[in-house]
């Protein structure tokens, strides 16, 4: 009785979503407007990327949201405009018929055909397999690529779609995807910086003749292109022009605003072609320094260089011999409990590298510190 009831009450629902928006009329203007707030967003989401005030993660986020509702709007706005057509009444009138009569009987007599109303229900654990956050992304990009095969000339939804695919690791779609946003909305500095970095992608961490060309390009649009530099750096390096990739990768590090999110990228890219342009402990004029002061102040300077360092370690976790000699510094200046707490943060940072982990470990069994 009570799963009766709750099909009629669907019934009633599926009724409803048919019937109410055949009774809209004049909403093609409102539509229209949303679709402007919304594209007007889109712009606003990429120019604060562009300034640095949102992430790439934030940002992927903030356009699908967006672009979920843009193409809500854009639904709206067919229906509307639909409707408003003198032909659209007969249609209406078609589908009012097929819904209140037709929809209810097609659907029961599907249902007592192949359904089973008494089979039991299936466990929770089986339907939440997939978490709630990769369920949300696959619905909504099952939206856009829905939108986009209705609408193939929409650039701004390729440029939506693209970094979606990117993560999901479909790098085909994600050239693609870039490709089309480069035809349909123009060229420009991010657009060909993307293109190439999904070529890349495609072609497993490989700088290509194609993908060079893009990155070329858009340091045609903008010289000081974070992407097309760091990708262009990258392709020095594979070529074997380590000196030239030093020089980009330098320059990015010299120009890089605080705390951006790159930078850690860059200094371990930069240390794999020239370890001695990355810092790695006090300097030659820092040891001068040191030689004309006070047992006190030469004690301040030693913790001030040991606080850098750490400071260093937490943006680039890569760095093994800084993880020992920070650890070292605690234990000379008595203070175990961070070498403990150093020691345990290195572990977790070079834990996806067996070989730097087994040296690390052995190294920290030499100063003490086993387990």
């Amino acid at each position: 009785m009570i799963f009766w009831l709750a099909l009629a009450l669907m019934t009633a629902a599926a009724i409803f979503a048919v019937l109410w928006p055949l009774a809209q009329y004049g909403k093609a203007r409102a539509a229209g407007s949303d679709l402007a707030v919304y594209r007007d967003q889109l712009d606003e989401i990429d120019r604060d990327r562009v300034a640095g005030r949102i992430g790439d993660a934030e940002a992927d986020a903030a356009r699908l949201e967006v672009s979920r509702r843009l193409l809500a709007a854009a639904d709206q706005a067919s229906r509307a405009a639909l409707t408003s057509s003198g032909a659209g009444l007969w249609r209406r009138r078609i589908l009012a018929v097929v819904a209140l009569i037709l929809l209810p009987a097609s659907a029961a007599s599907f249902y007592l055909v192949i359904g089973s109303p008494g089979l039991p229900s299936a466990p929770q654990a089986a339907r939440l397999e997939t978490p709630p956050e990769q369920r949300s992304i696959e619905s909504l990009l099952a939206q856009v690529e829905k939108h986009l095969e209705g609408n193939p000339d929409d650039g701004r939804g390729w440029e939506v779609v693209a970094p979606v695919y990117l993560r999901l690791g479909r790098f085909a779609d994600a050239v693609k995807a870039r490709a089309n946003a480069l035809r349909l909305l123009g060229a420009n500095a991010e657009r060909e910086a993307d293109f190439g970095e999904a070529l890349v992608a495609a072609a497993n961490g490989v700088v290509t003749a194609d993908a060079k060309a893009a990155f070329d390009r858009a340091r045609k649009f903008d010289a000081t292109d974070v992407k097309a530099q760091y990708f262009l750096g990258l392709a020095a390096e594979q070529d074997g022009r380590k000196g030239d990739a030093a020089t980009m990768w330098q320059d990015l590090l010299k120009r890089a605003p605080q705390g951006a999110p790159w930078i850690a990228l860059v200094k371990d890219a930069l240390g794999r072609v020239d370890a001695s342009a990355v810092p790695r402990g006090p300097s030659a004029e820092d040891m001068a320094a040191a030689s004309g002061l006070t047992p006190e102040q030469r004690s301040e300077m030693v913790r001030g260089m040991v606080d850098r360092l750490a400071e260093r370690l937490k943006n680039d976790g890569t760095d093994l011999d800084g993880w020992v000699r920070l650890v070292r510094a605690y234990l000379v200046l008595g203070q175990n409990d961070r070498a403990r707490a150093a020691a345990s943060d290195a572990r977790r940072a070079l834990a996806s590298d067996p070989e730097k982990l087994r040296n690390l470990n052995t190294s920290f069994k030499e100063l003490g510190l086993d387990g």
